[in-house]
């Protein structure tokens, strides 16, 4: 008798212990925490963390536990990683990817396993074509060039060096600014293309100078920023006469007061700023700089908060159902107030609709900010929405 009721009891803890185990749905969080990216893991970790703290761990029934793996900006380890996070831990969701090709790897995975990829960071257009698992909460470098491009004309500028880091976000940005600027009337007087890893822009700006350009429009990855403004001051270019415009990932809120007063002036187009003047905003900025001894978010965090927001309402929708194939139905159209602004998920390309803010750096308080101007509403990928026409 004693036994059986040890069997038995052994018996009810297993299935306790099952039970238990499908009650947790565990989200695999791929982040570059150590090497040149590791500010955009930084960021989006104590976002993710942020909202859970905001939000609670639990959602439809089912806690969300997540698991937080450093790729350290290698693709070859992201994949690794995913693998792992799918066969070992039976993870629902797949996500961070702090660059482009960290969030290709996975996309074969993604859609072997039916697993939703939430990009939380990387901006080149194609990522959402890799795969029908992927969704995207944070940006498009399209979406920022081309309304920089057009700020550009508005304002007189008639001639243009372009300078990008050379991966897919950077030939996006060069594109899609080029293509729109060219179509304006404006001349693109060099295209220069700087290596990812380890970059010296020194004889890249000694290019641009020579040419002599109205304006030198710039994209460097999150956390790149510092270093670029260095060179550019250092080879004289901030006293040449030469106007310095760029994507918002160049003025990277984390990075941007030690930047120094250089930047005071630079015209950029972005998605989110820790100015951004909004209640939602506000009370995310305190919060976000509370729980993380006064660092101030940027555009990583805030893709990292909506990328949890989004894991959430489409667990919501599934009553906690974690099949692959209904949560990508329940993400696509779904619509909420982020603290950038009124953001969507376009049903028909699983990409992000958002405001994109012409920005000015200036200095409040001591401190230097992006300081929106002029809002353009609602913009979809431009490159995607161009092959749609």
């Amino acid at each position: 008798m004693l036994r059986r009721g040890l069997i038995a009891a052994a018996a009810a803890t297993l299935l306790a212990s099952a039970a238990q185990a499908q009650e947790t749905v565990k989200v695999g969080l791929i982040l570059p925490m150590t090497g040149p990216s590791a500010s955009t893991g930084k960021q989006i970790d104590a976002a993710v963390k942020l909202y859970q703290a905001v939000n609670g761990t639990t959602v439809a029934g089912k806690k969300v536990e997540v698991i937080l793996k450093d790729d350290t900006g290698v693709a070859d380890i992201t994949k690794r990683l995913a693998q792992e996070l799918v066969v070992n831990d039976k993870v629902a969701f797949l996500a961070g990817f702090g660059l482009t090709p960290l969030a290709l790897a996975v996309a074969p995975i993604a859609t072997q396993a039916r697993v939703p990829e939430i990009v939380m960071a990387a901006g080149t257009s194609t990522i959402t074509e890799a795969s029908p698992f992927i969704a995207r909460t944070s940006f498009t470098l399209a979406q920022s060039s081309v309304p920089m491009a057009d700020w550009s004309i508005k304002n007189g500028i008639k001639k243009v060096v372009t300078l990008v880091s050379d991966y897919g976000p950077g030939i996006d940005a060069e594109k899609s600014f080029a293509e729109k600027f060219k179509a304006e009337g404006g001349t693109i007087a060099e295209s220069l293309r700087v290596p990812l890893r380890n970059p010296d822009f020194a004889p890249f700006l000694q290019k641009a100078a020579d040419a002599k350009p109205d304006a030198l429009f710039v994209f460097v990855p999150s956390g790149f920023g510092a270093q670029f403004v260095k060179q550019f001051v250092e080879r004289g270019l901030d006293k040449s006469g030469i106007k310095l415009i760029a994507t918002g990932d160049v003025t990277d809120d984390d990075q941007l007061n030690g930047m120094g007063d250089v930047m005071i002036g630079v015209i950029n187009t972005h998605n989110y700023s820790a100015a951004h003047d909004s209640p939602a905003n506000k009370a995310f900025v305190e919060a976000f700089k509370k729980a993380n001894n006064g660092m101030r978010p940027n555009f990583m965090a805030v893709g990292g908060y909506d990328g949890m927001h989004l894991v959430y309402e489409a667990l919501k929708k599934t009553g906690g159902a974690t099949d692959g194939e209904k949560l990508m139905a329940a993400i696509k159209g779904m619509a909420w107030e982020s603290p950038r602004g009124p953001i969507s998920i376009d049903p028909d390309t699983r990409d992000i609709i958002q405001n994109i803010y012409v920005r000015k750096v200036d200095k409040q308080n001591g401190e230097l900010y992006n300081v929106e101007f002029a809002t353009i509403p609602n913009v979809k990928d431009p490159v995607k929405a161009a092959k749609k026409n």
